[in-house]
């Protein structure tokens, strides 16, 4: 199964970089580009556990809809959604803080499984985890310039 690991280091305390990173608002803002909005469950603030959202989102011409759980949540080091229903096999998404010296560490743990067996296996090596991989760093880039900016401001 595919796994992207991305470290994000950033120029502010642990709790803001945990709270925007669960901001369905700089989520939406920082996926602009696929047209994603929100169509069910949780549609703005800081989704927390247990909570759901139902995003739909255009990715290589397809309109695709997608259902992500909050499953574990440890304030301010750790959150996970995970997929429960949506175009993968199997999606689940870690999301770990930590300080090292005056900064955050933020590390996505991103593993997945597209359909369709060996096609799926092929997809994933030839275009899937690049694709994925530009996704986040797009969303990390968001909530870094989000995060500093908030802090340079206070």
């Amino acid at each position: 199964m595919p796994t992207i690991t991305l470290k994000t280091l950033i120029d502010a305390p642990i709790g803001h970089c945990f709270d925007l990173a669960r901001s369905i608002d700089l989520h939406l803002q920082s996926m602009k580009s696929s047209g994603e909005e929100v169509i069910a469950g949780k549609n703005g603030g800081m989704i927390d556990l247990d909570e759901s959202v139902t995003w739909s989102a255009r990715h290589f011409g397809i309109l695709f809809e997608m259902t992500n759980k909050i499953s574990a949540m440890e304030y301010p080091t750790l959150f996970i959604d995970e997929m429960i229903k949506g175009p993968f096999k199997k999606l689940h998404h870690q999301h770990q803080f930590k300080i090292i010296d005056a900064q955050t560490e933020m590390t996505d743990v991103f593993e997945f499984r597209a359909p369709f067996g060996l096609l799926g296996q092929l997809v994933e090596k030839i275009f899937l985890q690049k694709y994925m991989l530009k996704l986040i760093e797009k969303r990390n880039e968001v909530i870094k310039f989000q995060a500093e900016t908030m802090c340079a401001i206070e």
